[in-house]
C-alpha cells in the first residue's frame, strides 16, 4: 500500500508543477483539467488507503528520507497513515477534487487561470503533508506550506489593494499563532529529545504537569491562529477577498480545520491536562456564539458563510476540549461537505450577479438558478442541524458531550447558537433566492452555472445529506486511534430530550427566518439600533486593532526608523567611517616615499622609543 501513500501525496504536487509551467501564459484549459485529474488520482489513492485500513486496522509508517540528523537530533521526513490521518486525507482530496472542477468554470475568464490552479494544487499538497506527517517538524512544514498558499490565493487578485491587504493580514495573524506552535515544539524537544508523535505521546506523562500544560497551551496558540479563534479571528472574514472556490476549500473545509486536527492528534497530551482542555472548550463556545451573532446582521454573502465557519470551528473545539475527540473529528468531516457546498453555491450566485455580494441587492433568484438554490438550501438545512442531514448527527453529539461533561453553561451557549445558526442560514437563503427581486433586469442577467459546475457540487451535497448516517461506522473506525467517548452518564431518555430541544430551537430559527423574510424582513429602523451597529462592526474589534495596535505599531516603527536607525545607528556608522577616512588622510604621509619625510619620521620614532625606554626603566626600577 506504500505506493498509494506516495500517489495520494505527490499527485497534487505534479499537477501544481505542470500548471506552473504555463503560469505566465494566457488561459490553457488543459491546466485546469490536468490538475483536477491529478486530484482525482489522489482521491482514488486516499479512498484505497481508507478501505485498506478499515478492513485490516493496519497503521502504515513510512519514512521518505532522513531529513535532519545532527547529534541527538534525528527527524525523518516520515508519514503515518492511521485511522485519523486517512479520514483527513479522504476529506481533503474529495473536497479538493470537486473544488478544482468547479473552479474550471468559475475562473474561465480570469487571466491568471493557470497560476490559480498551480497555487490551488500546491495548497492541497501542503495540506496532505500536514495531516500525514508522523512528527511535529514535518507537520510544521505542511503548516507553513498551507499558510504560504493561502497568502497567494487570498491575494490572488493582487492588483486590488483590499486583496493584498487581506492576504498580508492573514499571513501575519497566522505568524503570531505559529510562534506559539514553534515554542511548543521547542519545549517538547527540550524535555523529551524527540518530535516523533510516537515517542512524544509515549513519554509525555513523565513530565511535570505544569510543563505538559505549557506545551498544550502553546500548541493551541498555533491552532488558534490557523483556525481563526478569538482574538486571532479577524483574518478569516477578510480572506473572502480571494476567489470563492478558495474559500470553499481553504477557509471552510481544510486549512482552518488544521487547528482542530492538531488538538485531536495531540489528544494523549491534552488528556493529561483537562484544565487546559476545558479552557479550550470555553473559548470554543464563546467563538461559536460570538461569530454567529455577527452573521445575523451581515449583508455580504461570503462573509456570512465565513462567520458561520468560525462559529462551527468553535463547536469543534468545544468537543475536543471536553475530550470527545472523535466527535470533533466527526463534525469536522460533515462540516467540510455542507460548508464547501455553501461557498461554491455563493460562487455561482456571484457569477450570475456580476460579482455582487450584497444580499440586499438580490432576491427571487430561485426561478433563475434552481439547481444552485436547491443545493444551497440542502446545505443550509445540514448546517442548521436538521434530521436526517449530516449536521444533525455531529452537532447534536457536541451538545451531548457538553451536557454529559457537566458543562451546562457551555451547552446552553451552544444551544442558543444552534438557533442563531438556523436563523442566519435561512436569512441568507431567503434574501438571495426568494422574496422580491431587488435588482434591475437591465443591469443584471442572472443565469444558472454550467452543468459540470453543478455536477461538481452534487457529490458534496449528497455527502452533506448522508455523511451522518455512517456515525456508528465512523465511531468504530476512528476510536481505534482516538479515545472512546460515550455519553455513559446521560440516561437514554435525557439524550432524546436533548435532541428534541436542540432540533426544536433549530426548526424555530428556520421558521422565524422564512416567515420574517417572506414578509419583507426587518424594518430600516433596526439598522439604527446600537446592537445592530455593534454586530455589523464586528464588535469594533477591527477598529480596536487598527487604532490601538496597528497604528501605534506603525508610528513606533517610523520613530525607530527615523531616530534609532537614521540618527543613531546610521550616523554612528558614518561618523566612524569619516573618522577613519580622516585618520587615513593624515597617515598617508607615512607612505609618500619622500626621503626627507621618512628621515623625520624615523627620528621621531627613535625619540619616542628612547622616551618610552626611559619611562619604563624609571618606573620599572621602583619596588
Amino acid at each position: 500500500m506504500e505506493k498509494y501513500v506516495y500517489i495520494a501525496l505527490f499527485a497534487p504536487l505534479v499537477g501544481s508543477l505542470v500548471a506552473a509551467l504555463f503560469s505566465m501564459r494566457g488561459k490553457i484549459a488543459f491546466t485546469g483539467w490536468f490538475t483536477s485529474f491529478m486530484l482525482a488520482v489522489s482521491m482514488f489513492a486516499s479512498l484505497n488507503l481508507l478501505s485498506f485500513i478499515y478492513s485490516t486496522d493496519t497503521v502504515l509508517n513510512i519514512t521518505l528520507f532522513q531529513w535532519i540528523k545532527a547529534g541527538n537530533l534525528n527527524i525523518p521526513f516520515g508519514f503515518i497513515i492511521d485511522h485519523v490521518s486517512v479520514v483527513m486525507m479522504t476529506v481533503v482530496t474529495v473536497v479538493s477534487t470537486m473544488v478544482h472542477i468547479h473552479s474550471i468554470g468559475y475562473m474561465e475568464n480570469d487571466e491568471g487561470f493557470n497560476r490559480y490552479f498551480s497555487y490551488l494544487s500546491a495548497f492541497v499538497f501542503s495540506m496532505l503533508v500536514l495531516v500525514m506527517s508522523d512528527n511535529f517538524a514535518v507537520l510544521f512544514i505542511g503548516w507553513e506550506g498551507v499558510g504560504v498558499c493561502s497568502w497567494l490565493l487570498i491575494g490572488f487578485w493582487y492588483k486590488k489593494e483590499s486583496a493584498s491587504w487581506a492576504a498580508n493580514e492573514a499571513f501575519i495573524m497566522n505568524r503570531v499563532g505559529d510562534l506559539g506552535l514553534l515554542l511548543g515544539m521547542f519545549l517538547i524537544y527540550w524535555n523529551l529529545g524527540s518530535l516523533q508523535y510516537s515517542h512524544v505521546f509515549e513519554n509525555i506523562a513523565s513530565l511535570e504537569t505544569s510543563t505538559i500544560a505549557w506545551i498544550g497551551i502553546l500548541l493551541f496558540v498555533g491552532a488558534m491562529g490557523k483556525s481563526a479563534q478569538f482574538p486571532l479571528h479577524t483574518w478569516l472574514a477578510d480572506a473572502m477577498e480571494g476567489p470563492t472556490p478558495v474559500s470553499a476549500l481553504i477557509h471552510a473545509a481544510t486549512m482552518v480545520t488544521a487547528g482542530v486536527y492538531l488538538v485531536v492528534r495531540a489528544n494523549e497530551l491534552y488528556v493529561l491536562v483537562p484544565e487546559v482542555g476545558y479552557a479550550i472548550a470555553c473559548l470554543g463556545a464563546f467563538v461559536a456564539i460570538f461569530a454567529a451573532s455577527m452573521a445575523l446582521v451581515h449583508n455580504d454573502m461570503k462573509r456570512i458563510i465565513a462567520y458561520s465557519t468560525l462559529s462551527q470551528l468553535g463547536y469543534m473545539f468545544v468537543a475536543a476540549g471536553l475530550g470527545a475527540y472523535w466527535v470533533a473529528l466527526f463534525h469536522l468531516v460533515t462540516h467540510a461537505f455542507f460548508k464547501s457546498v455553501l461557498f461554491l453555491g455563493a460562487g455561482n450566485v456571484m457569477h450570475a450577479m456580476n460579482d455582487e455580494l450584497d444580499i440586499r441587492k438580490m432576491g427571487g433568484l430561485h426561478s433563475k438558478m434552481k439547481s444552485t438554490s436547491i443545493i444551497m438550501t440542502i446545505a443550509s438545512v445540514a448546517l442548521a442541524g436538521i434530521f436526517p442531514l449530516a449536521g444533525f448527527f455531529s452537532k447534536d453529539k457536541i451538545l451531548e458531550a457538553a451536557f454529559n461533561g457537566d458543562a451546562y453553561f457551555l451547552w446552553l451557549i451552544l444551544w442558543i447558537t444552534a438557533g442563531l445558526t438556523a436563523f442566519y442560514s435561512f436569512r441568507l437563503v431567503m434574501k438571495v433566492f426568494h422574496g422580491e427581486q431587488n435588482y434591475s433586469n437591465e443591469d443584471f442577467h442572472p443565469h444558472e452555472a454550467k452543468s459540470f459546475v453543478i455536477a461538481a457540487m452534487i457529490p458534496l451535497a449528497i455527502l452533506a445529506v448522508i455523511a451522518g448516517w455512517f456515525e456508528h461506522a465512523f465511531i468504530d473506525f476512528v476510536t481505534k486511534t482516538l479515545p472512546t467517548w460515550e455519553a455513559s452518564n446521560t440516561a437514554s431518555s435525557t439524550v432524546w430530550i436533548l435532541i428534541l430541544v436542540t432540533s426544536a430551537v433549530a426548526i424555530a430559527g428556520i421558521a422565524y427566518a422564512v416567515i420574517k423574510y417572506r414578509n419583507g424582513g426587518f424594518s430600516k429602523e433596526w439598522e439604527n439600533k446600537g446592537i445592530y451597529k455593534l454586530l455589523s462592526n464586528q464588535y469594533y474589534i477591527p477598529h480596536f486593532y487598527e487604532n490601538f495596535i496597528t497604528k501605534p505599531y506603525h508610528q513606533l516603527s517610523v520613530w525607530v526608523f527615523e531616530v534609532i536607525e537614521i540618527k543613531m545607528i546610521d550616523n554612528t556608522i558614518e561618523g566612524i567611517a569619516r573618522l577613519i577616512n580622516k585618520a587615513g588622510g593624515k597617515a598617508r604621509v607615512i607612505q609618500s616615499g619622500n626621503l626627507s619625510s621618512s628621515l623625520r619620521l624615523m627620528v621621531l620614532g627613535l625619540i619616542l622609543g628612547l622616551v618610552l625606554a626611559l619611562v619604563l626603566s624609571l618606573f620599572g626600577g621602583v619596588k
